[in-house]
């Protein structure tokens, strides 16, 4: 079942710090499922529990393989996902999300990094991921702990997004 996706920056749910899940239980499953219904609907790269309603520490990643995006892709459920390490090489990368519609900025990510997780099962995993892949399971652990990418941008560059996305809707 398609969710519908919490918008804005004030959004009191997306600005909470979600809870840890305790066990992997058929309500947990459920969720996933249509996390990953909602995800498959938006086109989105990924998805966190909170962009649904959910706080939880649930989070989808939509893994992109190949020499360009959505020629190969992978949705991988990340339940309880820490990053445990990453690179000291910054990158500078464009930004979307699905809580925040129309807009896009350059956001600064590690380009590797280590996440230890919880998958479908309860079985602890772990992956490395560079580049894309890094970047999206950054800023969803970011909505796990009530961050947005447009918290990383400087005051003036929020105004200029505000403002154009005000104008656009205004039709």
């Amino acid at each position: 079942m398609v969710l519908p996706i919490y918008t804005g920056t004030e959004n009191e749910v997306l600005r909470e710090i979600a809870k840890p899940v305790s066990q992997i239980t058929k309500k947990t499953l459920k969720l996933i499922k249509n996390m990953k219904d909602t995800l498959i609907d938006s086109k989105g790269l990924g998805l966190a529990a909170p962009q649904v309603g959910v706080s939880e520490r649930v989070l989808l990643a939509n893994f992109q393989y190949g020499k360009k995006v959505g020629e190969k892709q992978s949705i991988v459920p990340l339940v309880n996902a820490v990053i445990t390490r990453h690179s000291n090489e910054i990158v500078l990368g464009e930004e979307g999300c699905l809580s925040l519609p129309e807009i896009y900025a350059e956001v600064k990510r590690f380009k590797t990094i280590t996440v230890k997780y919880l998958d479908e099962k309860g079985r602890e995993q772990v992956l490395e991921l560079a580049d894309l892949n890094a970047r999206i399971v950054q800023h969803e652990i970011d909505h796990l702990d009530g961050k947005l990418f447009v918290d990383y941008l400087d005051e003036g560059v929020i105004g200029k997004y505000e403002k154009e996305l005000a104008e656009a809707n205004q039709f």
